[in-house]
């Protein structure tokens, strides 16, 4: 199975604030080139959750306006694992995970058998410690250009929202007509970067699928959504699309459940991460038994690496010594559909038909749309 690696550095999430600030006409300093954008006075930025690059090729007669879009655009990638809490916080901060820190769905807490789930967060953790870089949203604003985040009430002020938003003005707005209206307003403003973000693709495809006819209506509402937008913003406001990540249906034949496979338990303190790419963090000298029998049980459907080696392909970037710890001890990347489940741990995601988080095509390239 050939795994597409992240494109920090060029075309990935964590280069999207920076190349757009180029365009607006401001260098952030420490970042790398990235990728060219024509200049324009103001910025909206798009962000389709669950949008994969090959899901919209794929289905382009749902999306006539997006799929107009694909000739001039370009394919970027995810970072890893390619799930939302990850990708967003790469988004908002123009960081690698392994700067960032919120590497995947749920995580260690070092020091503790506790794992924080980044999108429902925990109280008890600080997401300024937790994630203490300023973003390049807020060091865009300090730069003189106005940033908004037009979003969801519910997110305001979240562990998630304050780890990758911070220095964002933020406009609640939870209906396609109160977005529209709210990021037309944020970008009349010159310079600035207006953020806007909807979750119902992706949502969709958790629960029914991205071959189902609800996907796919879905879809199409978002098209709509795109170019009503685009009909709203004056010609000299740019409209950047892109995605988080994109979506495989997994089928209950393709699920491996570790409750109910003899010996894959067996050395593992704590199951982190998610479906599609896990994070196991292994008792004490483990490590080497749990990658046999992981490896033995899963065969060709999934890479798995211990952390070391899964560091040094590049798959989080430069890791910062206090992320280190967050990262299983070894990291199994699922392939095809496969998805490994746990009906102790995580019930829940049992119950999703589309998933995502590992390194397949489908789930790393999106889009990066230029209207």
């Amino acid at each position: 199975m050939t795994l597409t690696p992240p494109a920090y550095g060029d075309r990935s999430l964590a280069d999207v604030v920076p190349s757009v600030a180029r365009a607006l006409g401001v260098e952030l300093d420490g970042h790398p080139v990235g990728f060219e954008l024509p200049p324009a006075p103001s910025y909206v930025v798009f962000l389709v959750d669950g949008m994969g690059a090959e899901l919209l090729t794929r289905y382009s007669h749902a999306a006539p306006y997006l799929s107009s879009l694909v000739a001039g655009g370009a394919t970027g990638t995810a970072g890893v694992p390619s799930t939302t809490a990850t990708s967003l916080t790469s988004l908002g901060t123009g960081l690698v995970p392994g700067a960032h820190g919120l590497v995947g769905f749920t995580a260690r807490i070092p020091g503790t058998d506790r794992l924080l789930n980044h999108l429902w967060w925990d109280k008890d953790v600080d997401p300024l410690e937790w994630q203490p870089h300023p973003t390049a949203l807020g060091r865009l604003a300090h730069a003189g250009v106005n940033v908004t985040s037009v979003n969801k009430r519910d997110f305001d002020g979240s562990g998630l929202t304050v780890a990758s938003q911070r220095g964002a003005t933020y406009v609640g707005a939870d209906r396609v007509g109160e977005r529209i209206a709210a990021t037309v307003a944020a970008s009349a403003d010159q310079p600035s970067l207006t953020y806007v973000y909807d979750s119902d693709l992706d949502w969709t495809g958790h629960k029914f699928g991205v071959a189902s006819t609800q996907w796919l209506q879905q879809l199409a509402m978002v098209d709509a959504e795109a170019e009503q937008l685009r009909e709203a913003l004056p010609s000299s406001t740019r409209l950047l699309v892109v995605a988080d990540h994109g979506m495989v249906d997994s089928p209950r034949e393709a699920r491996v459940d570790v409750d109910e496979v003899d010996g894959m338990r067996d050395g593992v303190a704590l199951l982190g991460g998610e479906a599609r790419f896990r994070h196991l963090y292994c008792a004490a000298g483990a490590v080497p038994d749990v990658v046999a029998t992981w490896r033995d049980v899963l065969g060709e459907r999934a890479t798995v690496l211990t952390r070391e080696d899964a560091t040094a392909r590049g798959w989080f970037g430069t890791v910062a010594p206090g992320v280190r710890p967050r990262l299983g001890d070894v990291m199994v990347a699922c392939h095809g559909d496969t998805a490994v489940m746990s009906s102790r741990d995580f019930a829940y995601e049992d119950t999703l038909v589309g998933l995502h988080g590992s390194l397949t095509s489908t789930e790393m390239l999106i889009p990066i749309l230029v209207g």
